[in-house]
Formats: C-alpha cells, structure tokens, sequence
C-alpha cells in the first residue's frame, strides 16, 4: 500500500478485522472476505489491478484445514471475482516454496518445477497448488502475474510475523541459542516495489522471483546485535538435533496453546540452504534489493519508534 501510494495510485484496501496497518494512510477500507465470493466482486469493482496477498502461513501442518481453505480456496475466489468485477490485472503473492530445491547446487529460478509434495509442508503446498490455479486461468482470458518472494521481512511489521518476533526475541535476550542453517531474506519494501514493477510490466502468465540475501539465523543475529547493541546468543544448536528437539517443541506449543518458533518444517526449510536467482526480475522489472544490514537495522528503528520494543 505505501509504495502504491508512494507512486500516486489510489488505493482500496480489503479489510477483515485489525486496521492497524492502515492506521494514518489516506486508502479506501472495504470489508470482504476470502470466504464470500460476492464481497470480492463488489470490492474489486473499479479496479485496475487486484493484488492478492491474503494466505495463511504454517509451519505446523493443517490440522484443521483452514490452510487450505485459505490459500487454495481463497484463491479461486479471488480469480473468480476478478473475472466478474472486471478488473484489468490479478498480481498474485506465491512464494520461492513452490518451487523444486533440487539440485540444490544451482540457484532457484522460475523454470524449475513445482516441489514435490512428499517433502514440502501443508503452505507450500497449497501455494503451488493455488499458483497453478493462477497459471491456469492465466491460459485463458485472465490477465494474471506471480510474484515469489523469499522470507520477508522488514519494518512495518504489525502482527508481528514470526521473523519478526524472531528479532523481537533476540533484542530482549530470550533466545538462549539459535538452529544452524539459513535463507533467502528480502525487504518487504523491495517486494513492494517489484509488485508494482510486475503490475506495471510484467508479463502475464509469468512468474518473478523477489531474493534478497542469503544468510544464516546466526548471521541476522549479529546484524542485529549491531542495531541494538545486544550480544546474539553465543550458542548455535547444530541441525540433527534441531530435528530432533522439534516434535517436542510442537507438542508443547499445541500443550501452551502457543504459536511455535520452529517445527520440523521450518527445520527443514533452513536446513536447505536455499539459493535463488532474481536475474528475469531484474531484467524485466528493475528489481533491485537493499543490504541486509539496512533491513534489520530500520526494522528495529520501526519496533522501537511504535514502542514495540524497549531496547536497554
């Protein structure tokens, strides 16, 4: 929304429940729902392009399939929608987890195929299978494009997200060790430019991959001990025994009814190192990306001027 409006578009936001996002900006707040057909149509009405964000993220299976539901459901209800309101473009937000690991010693790119379903979690998925819903329609009469970015982060930060609680948790010193192992981060203000840049510019039917930088958790510790001045954790638990420690960790989170930091699908996400390569993004969208230190660092300087967090 904020570099929409940054660029001068006018905006309409889709709005459930928590508005604090849109707290102080000059957008247009329109209720729908995922669920409800007939409330997309009427909030895409008018409109130009619909970018379509809206999932929902696990790292601990689908108990209740409301994974589904949400992200592949919700999804051909959205391109639904778009073809009875109207609207001229679908941007539709995947992610680089769609997409096959192997052979892990080549880069990502947009022509590997999907990731095999025996070794991917419920989110990854039911993205692939939402994006190739997408695809689909995008064969037809659906002017549709994909964007991929890697893990997001950045300020701006509401919820928080589970990377950003991972920050949060790492200035106020409760994490006594950190899992070896590491992934593609990338600006969310980068993602949102590219997004943009793909609205404007991209090719219908394609797919883009937004990558950042590659880095272990222990790195992003240390970027954030130079924004806060607060040591990282001295200890790094090696992966096997992050596997092993991980069933544990879900049965006490289900037990404390808690949100869990790690499962054995993050475990093995961080654990596959993955490589990716954004060269068709920058060619054909401009697609450029920001240090990593300048992305940690301003997201503190966020938590700490919306009295998130109380660095000492």
């Amino acid at each position: 929304m904020r570099e929409l409006l940054a660029q001068g578009h006018r905006v309409r936001a889709l709005v459930r429940r928590d508005t604090a996002a849109l707290e102080g900006l000059n957008v247009e707040r329109v209720a729908a729902s995922l669920e409800d057909i007939d409330s997309l149509v009427a909030a895409f009405q008018g409109a130009d392009w619909v970018f379509h964000l809206a999932s929902r993220i696990s790292i601990a299976g689908d108990p209740d399939g409301s994974v589904y539901r949400a992200n592949v459901i919700g999804t051909r209800n959205v391109i639904e929608a778009v073809r009875r309101a109207g609207a001229t473009r679908l941007i539709h937000f995947s992610t680089i987890q769609t997409l096959s690991h192997e052979p892990r010693e080549q880069p990502v790119d947009e022509t590997r195929p999907a990731a095999n379903a025996d070794f991917v979690g419920a989110y990854d998925r039911t993205k692939a299978e939402s994006e190739a819903d997408v695809l689909a329609a995008a064969t037809q009469e659906l002017d549709a494009v994909i964007v991929q970015p890697t893990g997001v982060i950045g300020p701006h930060d509401f919820k928080p997200s589970r990377m950003g609680r991972f920050f949060i948790a790492l200035a106020n010193r409760r994490l006594p060790s950190l899992v070896a192992g590491g992934f593609d981060w990338v600006d969310v203000r980068d993602v949102a430019a590219g997004a943009v840049a793909a609205a404007e510019r991209g090719r219908r039917g394609e797919r883009y991959i937004f990558g950042g930088h590659h880095a272990t958790l222990h790195r992003l510790a240390e970027l954030a001990s130079d924004a806060t001045g607060i040591a990282p954790p001295r200890f790094v638990t090696p992966l096997w025994l992050a596997r092993a420690a991980a069933p544990v960790a879900e049965v006490w989170a289900r037990t404390t009814r808690a949100e869990p930091l790690f499962t054995r699908e993050s475990v093995r996400t961080i654990g596959l190192q993955v490589r990716v390569n954004s060269d068709k993004a920058r060619s054909e969208l401009s697609y450029r990306v920001r240090p990593l230190e300048d992305t940690v660092r301003d997201l503190y300087g966020w938590f700490t001027t919306e009295n998130r967090l109380h660095l000492r």
